[in-house]
């Protein structure tokens, strides 16, 4: 029995009342019900029902799509359009903080308030706050990808404010400590501490030193080539969780020429002589993984008596050391591959100690000799 629009009588004696939420993504209507015991009761509420989503529809959209599923096929229309690495972090991130708490919201139910629930579920995680602001991004591409798509109107979580927190200062190595590990590097045996000497002079990173070969080196320009990297990621491929893969490298200005230092090429030459294959470090006539030069690398830095010392530090002390005997930051920036100077600043300034003091020490110089 029927009475009234969208309102009708149940076999079990109840009304129920029936409303427009939005389309499917298959195109079909999505609809919401309200039961109650009296018409007059159904009517009200129905009423009211209508009338909020009619608006919900026109402020946020019609697409009553879940958010997992729409961001599963998000992520199969990029794949071939980004790196396997990129593609691969996406979904683990989207799977792993995203979709467990909000993918089953519908796109268009999506709020700024679900999105700040959102964020408190990833504090109480403990996730640091570089990583909620990658995940964030990620999402915010997901969504803002169902916009262009006219899913929704806008991304709700364009808005949406991650919790302050002090950046950790990274911290370069003093030249002593600097020294001693380059000392102990070169000491090794076939080459093993070589990568750790070349990161404090050249600035690369471990993947970028993994993927190295060596017709990237130029020892007549004395030029190192940066043009690729070489890492392990999640791809799921058969049987295998991880996969080593080389691919470009983090931006298009991580393509790059570094100048090779005297030193660093009288190593590095020595080096070649001994090596075989076109990998500069290699297994097996393949590019060394990067988990075994971090593994290098940790055996030599406990030689030196350094804790808490992880290899991407290098990197930061290379800049430091640039820094330091004032070089512009245009330049320093070019060399490590930094999108823009910006972010170079943001990430060294701080951790130029020495050079601090330095300038303490030069003032009070300064001041003795006017009194």
């Amino acid at each position: 029995m029927r009475k009234g629009e969208n309102i009708y009588k149940r076999k079990d004696g109840r009304w129920e009342g029936r409303y427009k939420k939005g389309y499917k993504a298959n195109g079909q209507i999505k609809y919401g019900y309200i039961y109650g015991k009296a018409f007059q009761e159904v009517r009200i509420k129905l009423y009211s029902l209508k009338a909020h989503y009619h608006t919900h529809r026109e402020i946020y959209g019609d697409a009553c799509i879940p958010l997992e599923e729409w961001g599963k096929e998000w992520l199969q229309e990029i794949q071939n359009e980004i790196k396997p690495s990129t593609y691969s972090s996406y979904r683990y991130k989207l799977a792993k903080y995203v979709f467990p708490f909000i993918g089953h919201h519908y796109l268009n139910e999506l709020t700024p308030d679900i999105g700040k629930k959102l964020v408190t579920k990833w504090s109480e995680k403990g996730l640091h706050l570089s990583t909620m602001k990658v995940i964030l991004r990620i999402t915010g591409k997901c969504l803002n990808a169902a916009k262009e798509n006219k899913k929704i109107k806008d991304n709700p979580f364009s808005e949406l404010k991650l919790p302050k927190s002090r950046k950790p200062i990274i911290r370069a190595l003093t030249k002593k400590e600097q020294f001693n590990l380059e000392k102990t590097a070169l000491k090794e045996k076939t080459g093993k501490g070589l990568p750790t000497y070349l990161a404090l002079y050249t600035g690369l990173r471990i993947g970028e030193i993994a993927a190295l070969k060596w017709s990237d080196i130029d020892f007549e320009r004395n030029l190192i080539q940066v043009n690729q990297t070489y890492q392990r990621i999640a791809l799921k491929l058969k049987d295998q969780k991880t996969q080593l893969v080389i691919g470009s490298t983090k931006t298009d200005s991580g393509i790059r020429s570094v100048p090779l230092s005297k030193s660093l090429r009288k190593e590095l030459m020595k080096y070649r002589r001994k090596s075989k294959g076109i990998f500069v470090f290699s297994t097996n006539n393949h590019p060394m993984e990067p988990r075994l030069l971090t593994y290098h690398f940790h055996r030599i830095r406990k030689k030196c008596g350094l804790e808490d010392i992880h290899f991407h530090q290098l990197r930061h002390t290379f800049a430091t050391r640039c820094l330091e005997v004032q070089g512009d930051i245009l330049s320093v920036s070019a060399l490590l591959g930094h999108a823009s100077t910006k972010l170079t600043l943001d990430t060294y300034a701080d951790s130029m100690l020495e050079q601090r003091v330095e300038v303490i020490y030069q003032m009070e110089t300064a001041n003795r000799n006017y009194s």
